[in-house]
């Protein structure tokens, strides 16, 4: 773009030769104009991998996303990798501080992060993974999905709720302090709603509770349904911490579960076994997925193109349904 050698940018660039005033112009605006960052760890490792694979996620003190990581890790750090976890900022700043990072692969599972962001990923030639836990339609197939069953997940929920008789559901939504609410692209929340219109269930806005920043105003929100006149008889926790604050609002509320209401959660995480009654959730096939993600980057790494894979999840039913 500026029309020079390599060595005049590179001279330019650490400002240790000579170089006419024009020519330098020219590179600086270049560098202005393609954002660019120079990678200071790639001019020591040039040629060589960085044997680095970047997580980024919307909620690293989520537990999911430490026990895939966790999983992840007993099969990388065999194979030489290191993984690191890194929650996702919605800039372009962002994406350029990834890009300066020497990194041999990517992985992405952050339903709040722009699509515009994770192309920009992509098109820095680096092996993008992306775990789906939203749709990306204008995503092509450089990057290589794995469905880790969150659709049919909740599908399953809705169904078990349904099989006990439950037909007045609650979906818990996430909680976000920077307005990261689910959407029709979002795998969990797509599922619950299209199973819903297919059993027959009473559907509508009212059926959602969503917009809550803390567990706080969650726990209100929940209660304030319960005490609206609503019927529910059944609520489902887009993981198990949403399901957990959904429970305890319930039986402060005065009602017995699973006699009244069934509560399910997803994740199977550890507080489900602690929480009274102990929580039903759904389990992700963990260790399935995280030698997923490892064997796919290995192979994006080599050279090859691998296939999409699609994972099943588990019901493990405890006394909330």
């Amino acid at each position: 773009m500026a029309g020079v050698s390599e060595t005049v940018v590179s001279y330019v660039l650490n400002n240790n030769r000579y170089v006419a005033q024009d020519k330098r112009e020219r590179v600086l605006a270049a560098v202005r104009e393609l954002h660019y960052r120079p990678n200071t760890v790639a001019r020591t490792l040039k040629g060589k991998k960085s044997n680095h694979i970047l997580f980024i996620a919307d909620n690293i003190s989520n537990e999911h996303f430490g026990k895939i990581v966790e999983e992840m890790d007993k099969i990388a750090y065999d194979k030489g990798y290191l993984i690191s976890l890194l929650a996702d900022r919605n800039d372009e700043e962002f994406v350029s501080q990834v890009n300066s990072r020497l990194v041999d692969g990517i992985v992405i599972s952050a339903t709040g992060f722009d699509e515009k962001y994770v192309q920009m990923l992509i098109d820095s030639g680096v092996p993008v993974v992306l775990l789906m836990n939203r749709e990306y339609p204008n995503i092509g197939n450089e990057a290589v999905r794995i469905y880790t069953g969150l659709n049919k997940g909740i599908r399953d929920c809705v169904k078990l709720l349904e099989s006990r008789g439950r037909r007045h559901l609650l979906y818990i939504d996430r909680i976000s302090r920077h307005g990261r609410f689910s959407k029709k692209d979002d795998l969990r929340f797509s599922g619950f709603c299209s199973q819903m219109e297919e059993s027959g269930l009473p559907f509508s806005a009212e059926r959602f509770v969503t917009g809550c920043t803390n567990e706080r105003e969650l726990f209100d929100a929940v209660c304030a349904r319960l005490n609206s006149g609503l019927e529910v008889d059944g609520i489902v926790g887009r993981n198990d911490d949403m399901a957990c604050v959904a429970l305890s609002a319930v039986l402060a509320c005065g009602r017995r579960v699973p006699e009244d209401i069934s509560v399910i959660g997803f994740d199977n995480s550890r507080i489900s076994n602690y929480v009274t009654p102990a929580l039903t959730s759904m389990e992700l096939d963990r260790p399935a997925i995280a030698k997923a993600i490892i064997t796919t980057l290995d192979e994006m790494i080599a050279g090859g193109k691998p296939s999409n894979q699609t994972f099943d999840t588990k019901l493990i039913e405890r006394q909330t349904t």
